[in-house]
This record gives C-alpha cells, structure tokens and sequence, in this order.
C-alpha cells in the first residue's frame, strides 16, 4: 500500500505496546458560542414559522385579489427570517458534509499505512507504471492486450487472416492506426488475392478518423482539387474548391464565375437555416394520433416542447417563469423552431426542426427530439415510438417536403449579367439562353416528371464543392434541389440569372470538415470551423458560395449548349488517351 507520510523513528518506537489517543477533529461549528444543535433547532423553527405565515398571508391576498408585491412591516420580517435561516441551514449543512470527507482524508494521512510493523530502512516507493494508451473506442478495461508470441506484424496478419483476431479491435489493441490499416490491408490482399498497390497507404494521419469518420480504414482515395474564381458575391471574392473527376466542371464553372464577375457579382440570401428531423410513432387508434397532433401544433405549448428539446426540463419543476423569460434557457446553437406533423392511419410523423449553429446538425436535432419523445411519454403512455427517423425528414432521398419546405440552408442566388459579356464570354446571345433554359430546363423537367431536377448540372456543383469542404456527400441529393431561372431584363438586352434551393445541407464543424485536406479548404473559403461571434453564420455562408458556384455552373453550362459547344469541349477535355490495359493490376 501506498505510504503517504512516514513517522520519524523516534515516534514510531515510543508508539508501540500503547493505543493512540486519537485527537477529535476540528468542526467547523466550533465557532459558533453555543452548541450547534440549539442553533440547528433555532433557525429550523424561525423557517418553519416563517413559511407558514408568509403561505398564510399570500393565500389571503389572493382570494381578496391584492397584489403579491405590496407586503407590510410583519410580511418583511418574515420573509428576511425565511432568507436567514434557510442561507444558515444549506450553509452548516454543506460544511458539516464537506467536514467529514476532509476529517477522513486527514486520518488517512496521518496514520502510517504499510504491512509491517516498521518501515525498512532499504525500502523505497516503487514508481507506478506508465498506464497504456487507450481505445478511442473502447475502455482499457474491456479489452485485452495482444498476446507477446504475436507481437510482430506478420503473426498479427495471420491471425487476422485466420479469424483468431477480429479486424475490428486492430486500432485499439495495437494503439497505432497506421499499423493497424496496414495490417488489415495485408490481410485483405491475402484474403482476396487482389493487389491493392494503386490504393495509397502512407502520407494520412488514420488518427483523425477514428471513431468518427471511416471504420476498418486500408487506405484513402485521391481526388484532384479544382480551383474555379474568383466568384464574386455579395461583394466578396472566393476561390471555390472543388473536388471531382469529369473534365470540364471546373473549367466550365470557372467561365461561369468570369461572367458574373465581369458583370459586376452575384447577391445570395439564406431564407431559411433549420435543419429537420421526423420520428415516427404509433398510437392505439387515430383519433388519439390526432389528439397527439393537435397537442404538439397547438402555439401554447411551443415554448414548453421548446424547454424540453434542448433539455432544460428541469426548469419545468423547479422555476416559474413568464413567456419573456423561457428564451433564456435556449441553447446558444441547437434553437427550437417548430413542428409540421402528419398523420397516415394511427401513425403520426413529427418533423422537427431547429437551428443548428455551423454545425450540419444531425446529430444535435435527434438528440432534441428524443428529449420530446422521452417526455410526451408521460402524457401519451400509449405511444409507441416507431422510430427516431420516420423518413418525413426526408434525409439523403429525394422528397416533395424538402422541395416546398426547405432543409437545412435555404438560398437563392441572382446575377445580371450584361449583354456584351453574354456574347463576349459566353459566346451566346439572351433569347437563345432563355428559350433554352424553358424547353429544357423547365418543360422538359416538367416531362421528365422531376422532383427539385430544374437545372441543368447543379449536382455536379454541389457534389464538387461537397467533396472538398468535408460534407456529406450522400446529402448531394436534396441539397442539389435546385430551379433555375432565366429571364431578358433592360429591354431585353441584359440576362437576369437566379438560382434558387431550398435545402442545401453544410456545415464548417464536425464530421469530415475537420480533415486536414477538407480544413484547408474551407479555410481557403474563410469559414473553417465555428463562428464563435455569431453562431451559423460560417455554415449559412458556405450555403451561399455554393449557390453561388451552381449559378456560374449553370450559367456556363446552358451557354455551351445553346452554342453547340458541348460535346466539342468534353471530345476534346474530358477524354484520355492513356492505356489502362498497360496500368491495369
């Protein structure tokens, strides 16, 4: 055992053969001139009777309708009694508890604590050894080490390979995830008989991604990184990166920005910033569905299913607060909006949504809503939670109630762009623009039977842009939801181009943004990380530079093919003329 002070020998020897008389501990109530138990009985009785009298009389003033705040000399004193002595009681109460956890560590440390009587002239404290690294994962005491006889790599793999070490705990029991992506890659190739040479190994730190973003990792995947700008909006000037392999995009929205540019920029406005989540839950019959509906869409209860999303529900027991006052228990980032529901039989679907500061917040809104499931439990027992995710969300799938009522970041985005660089830079002329854009965009969508697909490339864009700043790339899908607008303005001479989309899903936190390759682009775009002064405005703004780079896209792209440009540029851009019969493994 441990010793934490040794006695001097002199005492230790004069201390055998005879019991300690053991000192009694310093309270802090010593200081009080009488004992503690009839100041204790005193202020216990001066609560009682204040508290009683000040019931009594509040009582009395409400029956005869008199106002609360108007209090005489006895009602003063009364209520100066009920501070004084309930301040003594929690006080002497919280010391004589802290007193006797700070009496047990002093016996603790006073006493010599060894197994032997004496303590060994030769004998000295053995340094503890250095705990080993822990699971990101797991806790260290819920796994068990590698043992030695397979220490190197090569048994490890055989093992892996064998089944005897499963592929999954590599990373915490190795304490190393270079090591460990090398070895299940070896163990994959061994496996399959497929070489992974093309597929880099080296040069990524596999730390940053565990637990977060990719599980059993072998290696990572190169994209090359565009550069389209500068975009100017709303009189600023970005560089967009941009993430992909078709030939073209970027050069295609690269002429876009030029022209918008040139034309004296482009204005973005985020009409809405909310991000959705829907549970689905089932009730008896759908008149009780209804009456849960009714229940949640009624205004009067907003500002408590509000308290309650951002789990502040013990402020429902323990505070009485006017209307004014419930803002103040918001959370600074995840902020309450509202509920759409809707019923199909007995199942109600729940679509909450709420402000998710410059997180994406998917996370941050479930957690909301299991707050509200968990606690309309109480008043709707018969409620039987389906699932935290009923699909009316809608996420990653394309959907009407994104189209009409928007997710996440809704943006619209406009330029006019002047005749001269219509025909200068995008080699085209207005009418032959805007006859396009309605046959094709519009009418031949219409044909097509699309939901949100009123543009020409939009997805190409986002996809892009998606890749390199770290987002979601599966939520390319309804955040592509885009209509794009043609129009001649200026007596017919100039072109008045808007973009405009009602769900486009970012964020500059969490998730792949904190890669390093996606920091730097977001950093590029100055909206890496949170917006500390303002909270969501680096997300709103990276929604609008998105929209701003599918408004050049667009722009470029309708010009080539309303010049019959298209197919020429992607003959001569978009094709390779390497051999991959020479490079293939």
């Amino acid at each position: 055992m441990e010793i934490r002070r040794r006695l001097p020998p002199s005492v230790a020897s004069a201390s055998k053969g005879r019991k300690p008389v053991p000192e009694a501990p310093v309270q802090a109530s010593d200081a009080l001139p009488v004992p503690i138990r009839y100041t204790n009985l005193l202020f216990s009785a001066l609560f009682a009777a204040s508290l009683v009298f000040l019931m009594r009389r509040w009582r009395e003033k409400v029956r005869i309708s008199s106002p609360l705040h108007v209090v005489g000399l006895a009602e003063i004193v009364a209520i100066v009694g009920l501070v004084a002595s309930l301040i003594y009681l929690l006080s002497f109460f919280g010391i004589a508890f802290v007193q006797s956890i700070v009496s047990s560590n002093d016996e603790e440390d006073d006493f010599l604590l060894t197994d032997s009587t004496e303590p060994s002239a030769t004998s000295a404290p053995t340094p503890s050894p250095a705990p080993a690294p822990c699971s990101l994962l797991c806790s260290a005491s819920a796994l068990e080490k590698i043992p030695d006889l397979i220490a190197d790599d090569e048994e490890i793999v055989s093992s892996v390979v064998a089944g005897k070490v499963p592929s999954y705990v590599l990373e915490s029991k190795l304490g190393d995830c270079r090591r460990a992506a090398g070895i299940r890659r070896e163990a994959l190739r061994r496996t399959t008989g497929r070489g992974l040479e093309g597929l880099p190994l080296d040069g990524f730190d596999y730390a940053s991604i565990l637990g977060q973003c990719c599980e059993l990792p072998i290696g990572y995947v190169q994209l090359p990184v565009g550069i389209a700008g500068p975009l100017l909006l709303n009189g600023r000037q970005y560089h967009v990166p941009m993430a992909t392999t078709e030939g073209c995009l970027v050069a295609s929205t690269n002429r876009g920005c030029k022209a918008i540019l040139e034309s004296g920029g482009a204005t973005a406005i985020v009409l809405r910033d909310g991000m959705t989540r829907a549970p689905a839950v089932r009730l008896p019959l759908a008149k009780r569905a209804a009456e849960l509906k009714a229940f949640l869409e009624n205004p009067n209860n907003f500002e408590m299913i509000s308290l309650v999303f951002n789990k502040y529900s013990f402020a429902l027991s323990t505070l009485h607060l006017q209307n004014r006052d419930l803002g103040r228990l918001s959370s600074r980032f995840a902020k309450f909006q509202g509920i759409k529901c809707a019923l199909a039989g007995r199942n109600l679907y729940m679509r909450f949504s709420c402000s998710t500061g410059d997180a994406m917040g998917m996370n941050m809104v479930s957690k909301g809503v299991q707050n509200v499931l968990d606690y309309l439990l109480t008043d709707f027992p018969d409620m039987e939670v389906i699932g935290i995710s009923g699909n009316y969300c809608s996420d990653k799938k394309p959907a009407a109630v994104n189209w009409i009522e928007g997710r996440g970041k809704s943006v619209v985005c406009e330029a006019i762009i002047k005749e001269e660089v219509v025909k200068k830079t995008l080699k085209i002329n207005v009418p032959a623009l805007v006859e396009l854009n309605v046959i094709k965009n519009l009418a031949g969508s219409a044909v097509a039977g699309s939901l949100g697909g009123f543009n020409a490339h939009a997805s190409n864009i986002v996809s892009a842009v998606f890749i390199a700043t770290g987002q979601d790339p599966a939520q390319n899908i309804e955040s592509s939801h885009c209509i794009t607008m043609m129009e001649a303005v200026n007596d017919g001479k100039d072109l008045h181009v808007s973009v405009t989309m009602p769900s486009i899903e970012v964020g500059t936190v969490g998730g792949g943004t904190q890669l390093a390759s996606q920091a730097a682009c977001l950093d590029l775009l100055g909206v890496k990380g949170a917006n500390l002064d303002t909270p969501g405005a680096n997300a709103r703004l990276l929604a609008t530079i998105v929209a701003g780079a599918v408004l050049a896209g667009e722009l470029s792209l309708l010009s080539a093919l309303a010049a019959g440009q298209l197919v020429k540029s992607h003959m001569k851009y978009n094709r390779s003329n390497k051999d991959f019969n020479k490079v293939a493994p």
